[in-house]
């Protein structure tokens, strides 16, 4: 497989905040790209991972070693641009091979204006960011590592910014995907409604939903609990989405004003959000869970599941209301991966069981949502 022609690419550098610099050569945009430097684990779906709202602010870099090897399609963004300040690859192909491919990986990335960097020993880089913790970066082509260092140096912390606010939508709309027909009810009555909050959702969470037989209509984060029940939802999703959920007041407001009015599904930021509603604080991890092979166990049954992550902060489980149980736990750490209310019809999930990329172990959950909405279980006021 040919590899971009390195001799014809500009030198670069990505430098991090704590002053240690990695060569490499320019690929994608030119230009300069500040953001939090994170890993995923995940062997594909580049196209996915890049167009996840949940890496915004962030440079993403990808611990396996051959990216673009199967190009860029016209189904796979999970949103509506790419969502990563940069990209940070060891290889990186000019000649993909897939069916499917419209584009190699650079001019995707190129086109959109986001620069990269190839030939980094990410391996070391890795290593680095799960011994140092995550830590600001930039990608730069025209600086020295002291003058990219000084200009980084002026740049706002991961953890200071709202990025739900430039990922949610700014206006309520139906989804709709020409893939999946929706299937009305034999009877002729209306499908049930989901109302999803957008904190940065993918569009995988809708389809899916959509593919069980549901209408779904996604709403601002800014939304308040009478917005979301003034449309009638048979249930409500909160979305993942990028940040510290610490600094999503307005959003724990709402969800708690949702719990007793209808079944409410919260996935990984939404988790954390939920987790929020019922007293629990959230905390930042060292470098994160990102990736597409973390084993979750289910504390109700003892299963297994190999689940597909992306988040950096978690739930402190300590201080959960009595009525809630930390229903689910990564094996690796211990960290909180599920909620679930002992009376209402309200579960959490920390991982993405809407994959893209990753396993589709726990893709159920949606079946079990779903069969919550249609069972009317829930005292629904809004009614």
């Amino acid at each position: 497989m040919s590899l971009l022609r390195t001799t014809e690419r500009p030198r670069a550098l990505l430098v991090l905040a704590d002053g240690r610099a990695f060569e490499g050569v320019g690929v994608g945009a030119a230009g300069h790209a500040n953001g939090e430097v994170v890993f995923n684990t995940s062997m594909s779906g580049y196209q996915e991972a890049l167009t996840d709202p949940s890496y915004r602010g962030q440079i993403l870099t990808a611990t396996f070693p051959l990216q673009g090897n199967y190009g860029i399609d016209d189904i796979s963004d999970e949103s509506r641009e790419v969502q990563v300040r940069g990209f940070v690859v060891r290889e990186m192909t000019d000649l993909p091979s897939h069916w499917r491919s419209r584009s190699t990986l650079h001019q995707y990335l190129a086109d959109r204006g986001i620069p990269a960097i190839a030939e980094v020993d990410t391996r070391a880089l890795t290593r680095h960011l799960r011994s140092r913790g995550v830590v600001m970066g930039t990608i730069t082509r025209d600086e020295t590592t002291d003058e990219a260092l000084a200009r980084l140096h002026g740049e706002p912390d991961y953890a200071a910014v709202d990025y739900v606010a430039t990922v949610s939508t700014n206006a309520p709309y139906e989804f709709r995907d020409p893939r999946v027909i929706l299937d009305l009810p034999e009877d002729g009555s209306p499908p049930p409604r989901i109302v999803v909050v957008d904190l940065g959702v993918k569009r995988n969470i809708m389809r899916l939903l959509r593919q069980r037989g549901a209408a779904v209509t996604a709403v601002p984060h800014t939304s308040t609990a009478a917005d979301i029940l003034a449309l009638r939802p048979d249930g409500v999703l909160i979305s993942p989405g990028p940040g510290d959920p610490m600094l999503l007041d307005h959003v724990v407001e709402m969800a708690g004003g949702l719990i007793g009015r209808t079944p409410v599904m919260g996935i990984c930021l939404g988790h954390q959000v939920i987790g929020r509603v019922f007293g629990a604080d959230c905390y930042k991890l060292k470098f994160g869970h990102r990736g597409a092979n973390h084993p979750v166990r289910d504390e109700l049954t003892g299963r297994v599941y190999i689940t597909a992550q992306n988040h950096g902060f978690a739930v402190d489980g300590d201080h959960l209301a009595s009525d809630v149980i930390a229903s689910q736990v990564h094996l690796n750490d211990g960290t909180v991966e599920g909620l679930q209310h002992r009376r209402e019809p309200v579960f959490t999930i920390q991982y993405h069981s809407e994959a893209s990329p990753g396993p589709n172990d726990t893709e159920f959950l949606f079946d079990r949502f779903m069969s919550s909405v249609r069972s009317g279980d829930a005292v629904r006021h809004a009614r």
